[in-house]
């Protein structure tokens, strides 16, 4: 398998992609405004969540070997959680380790007929959300509690299942920070939205989310960059307000 091996320097902004943090960035992909992350070590890459298709997988694909380099390309991919947009292009990523909540194979065997229907639903044509289906399988690494991935170069990160929430199968993703000043990200999927208001549909967990945004807070703590699953970074007092919105709006303490 090729590694992403090390990176002195992520030139982002030539990609269209904002920085995070050193070696940490994502993408704001058109349409749904949905993101896409990346993580690199000295020895691997981790992609968060892979667009809406495979058109959009295929770009994220060729986005990430341009940012990493020559004989570089992702490694790991995690999946915060089984809706359309932040999973159909995992096809796209043939060779990789994939990564999600536990149970979330269980989504993409049983439920491909709705998320099918709810990318059409959305946009996606119908012979593009067909074949991203048809190519769609279970995560091989189902996440329980938590999951350390060892990306070389001393830089570990953590995947937490925080559900269920916003779906039963919840995963946020943890980069730590540095000595150096480099401040922790945490990737929440929907768990956190700021480019509209977060989306309860039939598979949420409402009375639960509250506590999941709990669990996301204590990992990154105060000083971290929070990631959206749509929308800008924000920062811990967003994500206390959108709980206390999230609580209100749930009848939950």
């Amino acid at each position: 398998m090729e590694l992403a091996r090390r990176i002195d320097r992520v030139d982002w902004a030539a990609s269209g992609w904002e920085e995070l943090a050193p070696n940490v960035g994502r993408v704001r992909l058109p349409g749904l405004d949905c993101t896409s992350g990346l993580v690199v070590g000295e020895d691997a890459a981790l992609l968060i969540d892979t667009g809406s298709s495979l058109r959009e997988g295929a770009r994220l694909r060729a986005d990430t070997r341009a940012l990493l380099g020559p004989g570089r390309r992702v490694t790991h991919v995690a999946l915060t959680h089984p809706h359309f947009d932040h999973v159909l292009g995992t096809g796209a990523f043939a060779g990789v380790e994939v990564y999600g909540a536990v149970g979330i194979d269980v989504v993409f065997e049983r439920g491909a007929d709705e998320l099918r229907a709810d990318a059409v639903r959305h946009g996606v044509a119908p012979d593009a959300a067909e074949e991203a289906v048809d190519v769609l399988v279970g995560p091989p690494h189902r996440v329980c509690g938590e999951w350390t991935l060892d990306l070389g170069g001393g830089l570990t990160v953590l995947l937490a299942n925080v559900g269920p929430a916003h779906t039963g199968h919840d995963l946020a993703v943890l980069v730590p920070g540095g000595s150096s000043g480099r401040p922790e990200v945490v990737f929440c999927g929907d768990l956190v939205e700021e480019s509209g208001e977060p989306q309860a549909g039939p598979d949420a967990a409402p009375r639960h989310w509250s506590a999941a945004l709990d669990r996301l807070l204590d990992l990154g703590g105060e000083d971290a960059v929070y990631v959206p699953g749509h929308g800008s970074a924000v920062n811990a007092g967003f994500v206390r307000e959108q709980r206390a919105t999230l609580a209100a709006r749930f009848g939950v303490s």
